[in-house]
């Protein structure tokens, strides 16, 4: 990791405080809705990463722990996205969320490989294509501002970088993978800017 790729990480973690802030705000102010502490308990866990990223470099994502912690940012934003616009479906999610979680921490901590993966990919998709699926509907529904269609930006970017670490770690990389770390820290600093200015535009709506 150069000193670039250090910096953009820099980048990603101080807009990713902001936005924590903003949610912050957001929650005191709209008499504390759960959904708030999904989103917030999201970007804490991209702002952490970021720093071991920075501390550690791109060795770390060899970690089962850090990969079982880095699920809860695709976790916490579609949970928090159904706990805002499908309140109803919150519970149903919320149980698959916690046993996809589990699942994935027995099988990285316990049987690493194939299935590890495999459970690491569905658990991704499913909440990767809620991020991304979500927004456009609830904007195209009038549910939500018109920026907020970042937010499935965001999500279509989380989703090409965990998909593409995902056929690297089995051994069938989509991309090379010094291509792959080659723009691993912007895809991030993208998709976080992203994520900012879609619930930004939300909050102010």
């Amino acid at each position: 990791m150069g000193v670039f790729d250090q910096v953009i990480l820099l980048a990603t973690g101080l807009v990713a405080v902001f936005l924590i802030w903003r949610l912050f705000q957001h929650f005191k102010q709209a008499n504390q809705p759960i959904y708030d502490v999904y989103y917030i308990v999201a970007f804490a866990v991209l702002f952490v990463a970021g720093v071991l990223l920075i501390l550690l470099t791109y060795n770390v994502l060899a970690s089962p722990l850090v990969v079982i912690v880095a699920a809860l940012i695709p976790a916490g934003l579609s949970l928090g996205l159904v706990s805002e616009f499908y309140s109803k479906n919150e519970r149903a999610y919320l149980i698959f969320l916690v046993v996809g979680l589990l699942a994935l921490a027995i099988t990285r901590l316990a049987m690493p490989g194939m299935i590890a993966t495999i459970v690491l990919i569905i658990v991704h998709t499913v909440a990767g294509l809620i991020i991304f699926g979500l927004p456009i509907l609830v904007t195209q529904q009038k549910k939500a501002p018109q920026g907020f269609v970042f937010v499935a930006i965001g999500g279509a970017l989380i989703g090409i970088g965990g998909l593409t670490l995902a056929a690297l770690k089995i051994g069938a990389p989509i991309l090379p993978a010094e291509f792959i770390f080659l723009i691993l820290a912007p895809l991030l600093l993208l998709m976080t800017l992203s994520f900012t200015y879609g619930f930004i535009a939300k909050i102010k709506a």
